[in-house]
């Protein structure tokens, strides 16, 4: 037989010999007494908890409301139809996984640096948009008919930067980011842009064992030819682009990224555009110093 070592007794047993004393010494209304300052003591701490816990909330929903006025109608507009079409694309296979949700929430924690108040923003967003039966062709009509091409153009591209933070991305997925691409009304060569350099990424990050989270990226460029690749898939190009088709694609990028174009979705989605003409300056550059242009 397993010793199995014994358990100090509880709270119960001393209250049980503190009412025995006090029915010994007081009497059956002493007793009752005592049991009437307990339960008011429980029921004290359990309206006390409730009340934290509703005036918490209150508090986290004011803030919420107050941030939700403070933007645009067009950010708002914005960061809705992208939870919208995002949780209708995790709703594709029948349910919406628990990692799938933690990954939009990793996007916009770590790729747009939201802050708790936004967070909760999100989260009763995503709420909402997993209890709706809105079709996906319908929500990317009303962003096409709502925003205009650059917007559109970021909106596909934060869906393959989702996407992409998955180790391997099922063609049924990347079919769906196409069709979404064909709803907003985006040139084909502007969507394998996107796509080509997603691939890129995720091929760099399985070669050199990186990883991904949440959109943030880590991988090792190795050789030259390696980090030539890596700006050609920046630009969106195939290695061994024209000169032609880097000059071109830089013009189109630098265009559909400048921060003017986003001012009216706010400070994060400016950001988000000033480090992606970042990047895009960062390979221009490249090609410059090194001959190609």
């Amino acid at each position: 037989m397993r010793y199995q070592q014994q358990q100090p007794p509880g709270c119960g047993g001393c209250l049980l010999i503190a009412a025995i004393l006090i029915l010994l010494t007081g009497g059956a209304p002493a007793l009752m007494n005592f049991i009437g300052t307990i339960f008011y003591f429980v029921m004290s701490l359990g309206v006390l908890g409730i009340g934290g816990f509703m005036l918490f909330s209150w508090l986290i929903r004011k803030r919420v409301s107050e941030y939700e006025q403070s933007q645009t109608e067009n950010h708002n507009r914005f960061v809705w139809l992208l939870v919208n079409i995002l949780i209708t694309i995790a709703k594709i296979d029948g349910q919406i996984t628990r990692a799938e949700v933690q990954t939009i929430h990793n996007f916009f924690q770590i790729n747009l640096r939201y802050n708790q108040t936004q967070m909760s923003w999100v989260k009763e967003l995503i709420k909402e948009a997993t209890n709706s039966d809105q079709p996906l062709d319908t929500l990317c009509v009303e962003f096409r008919q709502t925003f205009p091409y650059e917007h559109r153009f970021i909106l596909l591209e934060l869906v393959y930067q989702i996407l992409f933070t998955k180790t391997s991305v099922p063609e049924t997925e990347l079919n769906v980011a196409r069709h979404i691409a064909q709803l907003l009304q985006i040139f084909s060569r502007d969507q394998q842009t996107l796509e080509n350099k997603y691939r890129f990424h995720q091929q760099s990050r399985t070669r050199s064992g990186g990883s991904s989270y949440g959109g943030q990226r880590s991988y090792s460029t190795g050789s030259t030819g390696d980090e030539a690749a890596k700006h050609y898939a920046t630009l969106g190009l195939s290695k061994g682009a024209t000169a032609d088709q880097i000059k071109k694609a830089y013009r189109t990028l630098s265009m559909q990224y400048h921060p003017d174009k986003v001012r009216n979705l706010g400070e994060e989605f400016q950001k988000m555009a000033e480090e992606k003409m970042k990047e895009i300056n960062v390979a221009h550059d490249y090609f410059e110093r090194n001959g190609y242009l």
